[in-house]
């Protein structure tokens, strides 16, 4: 990367919680009049790079970037790019980022893109969508939607209801709102609940505790599932006082967050019986005071007859989007300056590159796909795991690395052997087995 001061927004954490407060109050200025600030970009361009398809979150950022003055060029037809004949997301966002344009906004088929694009492209780029990843700029507008109509975040009930697993929104979301010390309610399809990582990391980063829920009736939603989770930033002898219950009661519901299923990440999974959202939903007690939310597009999960009711703020959402996403560039161009401080990444260390070793596990992750041709495995170290944990430094999927080898001797140890510990940093090589260690090369310790 050519300039190490650009900012990107690859994931939710690339912002902190002050900076994203921040960034809705100036949304909240632009809204006030979105045709006052065509100055304000004025000269700059944005290039929207969809390798799949969007309708909303497209136009959103051209209608943003239009209305703060800026110019737009766009691929938004996967089949009329070069990918079609074989050219790199690296090779696109360089070309592209390297004069076309000054901002980039990448939306992307495989887990970690965004990563990608953002290490290879001299200017800032905003992940609009990588895989089942994450969709950080939608999650923005959501907490901002959620802000606008709650007046705050801390201690909200959020319900998030339907494919739970391969939404990247949820996946967003939940990092969020875990973050602003709101409580998430889980009520998954059967057999789409939120991945092992993503708890993981709720209970690494926010102190996440989980529990079992019983929820009120809410017809149509309630009933889908019968694995609906509580889960909260509580401290642990706080939620200890539930768990001495058979579930934690929830009746109180401050925002419904539904999901479609996302069958083009699906794999033949049957989704009959996907729970449905109606009047009769709204009209329970639980949900008097709830806002309805969804990321659009909708198929099927919400009634259209349930648009009218003004608990429904799911095109509210499309059009905060606007002023959201007008904020998130100006900040990102530099045209708005923001006081409050940048997040701290002191949980991870510096980047191992695999070599022979490791090997990201999810088969969605670009490291696997596209990136086989010039991208190495590389992982990001998390201080004070047993046995050492390490994640993906593109789609952050998590390994343990139970064994440790000397990338000198070609010799392995476990993890925990007090000649593993010996070995300095820049020589080791982490393997999950003895067999992935013995295919790369590597011999066990002697003794």
């Amino acid at each position: 990367m050519a300039d190490q001061e650009k900012r990107d927004l690859v994931s939710i954490e690339d912002l902190s919680g002050a900076e994203i407060l921040e960034l809705f109050h100036h949304a909240d200025e632009f809204r006030a009049n979105l045709r006052a600030w065509s100055d304000l970009c004025r000269g700059a361009i944005m290039a929207t790079l969809f390798f799949e398809p969007s309708t909303r979150t497209r136009l959103s950022f051209e209608s943003s970037m239009l209305r703060l003055g800026g110019g737009v060029i766009s691929a938004a037809d996967e089949k009329n790019t070069s990918r079609s004949k074989g050219e790199s997301l690296a090779d696109t966002v360089r070309v592209v980022g390297g004069g076309y344009a000054d901002i980039l906004v990448v939306r992307h088929p495989e887990d970690g893109a965004a990563r990608v694009a953002a290490q290879y492209a001299r200017v800032p780029v905003v992940n609009g969508g990588d895989g089942a990843h994450e969709h950080p700029n939608k999650t923005l507008c959501d907490l901002y939607t959620l802000w606008k109509e709650k007046g705050r975040l801390e201690g909200l009930e959020v319900v998030l209801c339907g494919d739970l697993r391969y939404s990247r929104t949820i996946h967003s979301f939940c990092y969020a709102l875990a973050r602003f010390g709101a409580n998430i309610v889980t009520m998954p399809y059967p057999g789409f609940e939120l991945p092992d990582y993503v708890l993981h990391r709720l209970r690494r980063d926010y102190g996440v505790q989980a529990a079992a829920a019983s929820v009120a009736d809410l017809p149509g939603i309630a009933g889908s599932s019968n694995a609906a989770a509580y889960l909260t930033s509580s401290k642990p002898h706080q939620l200890a006082l539930f768990t001495n219950l058979t579930n934690i009661e929830v009746n109180r519901i401050d925002a419904i967050y539904m999901t479609r299923a996302q069958r083009e990440r699906h794999t033949g999974e049957s989704t009959a019986n996907y729970p449905r959202l109606s009047r009769t939903t709204l009209d329970a007690a639980a949900a008097r005071d709830a806002r309805v939310m969804h990321p659009l597009p909708r198929v099927d999960e919400i009634d259209y007859d349930v648009d009218d009711d003004p608990r429904s703020v799911y095109f509210r959402q499309a059009e905060l989007g606007v002023p959201m996403r007008m904020a998130l560039m100006a900040f990102l161009l530099g045209k708005i300056q923001l006081r409050a401080a940048r997040p701290a990444f002191a949980s991870v260390t510096r980047g191992i590159e695999a070599g022979a070793g490791l090997r990201c596990r999810n088969e969605r992750c670009i490291t696997n796909n596209e990136g086989v041709r010039y991208l190495a495995p590389d992982f990001r170290l998390r201080e004070a795991e047993v046995p050492p944990v390490l994640s993906c430094a593109y789609c952050e999927r998590e390994i343990e690395a139970r064994f440790v080898g000397h990338g000198q001797s070609r010799v392995f140890h476990r993890y925990n052997a007090p000649e593993a510990r010996r070995i300095k940093p820049e020589n080791r090589v982490y393997f999950e087995s003895e067999a992935q260690a013995q295919a790369a090369g590597f011999q066990p310790n002697a003794g």
